[in-house]
């Protein structure tokens, strides 16, 4: 699969040992040769200097593509201005534009901040404006929670695209066809751009029941019955969490994908073995082809 890409992300790390460990993820998966790695930003910005100083340290020692992740709350459009251009001063070059969750939290409606960017579509508008960044935006298979249908989902997305973005990274999903019908979809629509599976690995099933929850995301019957009675048996949660992503991603190239974005949770180890039975080596090994 010579035509593999990948891109991982990770989140700026809270205290030294977390910062070890992004770092030992980070230069475990560099020899992968990332298409790029995005870095998110916390609710209501924040992470926003955390966020930055990640940023920046991957592009100054590692020479990574990077991709800063923005979002539109709690921020006015000249705040979110300037955090554009001081990314564009330090050399990034790619923006992942989201709108963000609510400032209360889950459950809370979203209400733009007075004076903000009211959506991503008008968050990628105003990069645009910046500088001519690469624009990522988020994408949703299984229909954005506070979208009133899938139809309206897929215009909004289209917005994005006629906004300035030019590649949609798909929150996680679990039901490979829910993702290839969301693409035809999509495709039937008029959107062009690359629509990359985000896929994120079963590391902690209640955590990921959770966000699911949150998320509007599916958990297949299959998925909840294979980590049922696990929750003292961490090594065999990795080998099925293992398993079942491998699985997912294998189908997924069967039917022609070609860019995975994974979902690292700052781990290096289950996305680089997916990355290995995908047949991606690192640089200066022989790459396989995983069909």
């Amino acid at each position: 699969m010579s035509d593999l890409q990948v891109s991982f992300e990770f989140f700026p790390p809270k205290n030294e040992a977390m910062q070890k460990k992004l770092w030992s993820s980070v230069e475990k998966l560099k020899p992968l040769e990332p298409k790029f790695v995005s870095v998110t930003y916390g609710a209501g910005g924040s992470t926003r200097e955390r966020t930055h100083d990640t940023v920046l340290r991957i592009i100054n020692e590692t020479g990574l593509s990077v991709a800063a992740h923005l979002t539109c709350v709690a921020a006015t459009k000249d705040e979110i201005d300037d955090v554009l251009r001081a990314y564009w001063d330090a050399g990034v070059r790619h923006i992942v534009a989201l709108r963000g969750d609510p400032p209360g939290g889950p459950g809370d409606p979203y209400t733009p901040h007075p004076g903000g960017y009211a959506n991503a579509a008008e968050l990628a508008a105003g990069a645009r404006k910046i500088g001519d960044f690469e624009i990522s935006v988020g994408c949703y298979p299984e229909k954005h929670p506070d979208s009133p249908s899938t139809a309206a989902d897929i215009d909004m997305l289209k917005r994005k695209v006629d906004a300035g973005a030019t590649r949609g990274i798909t929150q996680f999903f679990y039901d490979n066809t829910a993702y290839l019908r969301y693409v035809e979809r999509v495709r039937a629509a008029g959107i062009d751009i690359p629509i990359v599976p985000g896929i994120m690995p079963v590391t902690n099933f209640t955590s990921v029941r959770r966000m699911a929850d949150v998320c509007g995301t599916t958990l297949p019957g299959r998925l909840v019955k294979l980590f049922q009675n696990l929750d003292d048996d961490p090594a065999t949660r990795q080998l099925i969490a293992a398993t079942v992503a491998a699985e997912q991603c294998l189908d997924l190239a069967e039917h022609g994908v070609k860019h995975f974005h994974f979902y690292t949770l700052n781990r290096d180890d289950l996305a680089y073995a997916l990355c290995h039975m995908l047949g991606l080596r690192p640089r200066g090994k022989p790459r396989v082809n995983a069909a």
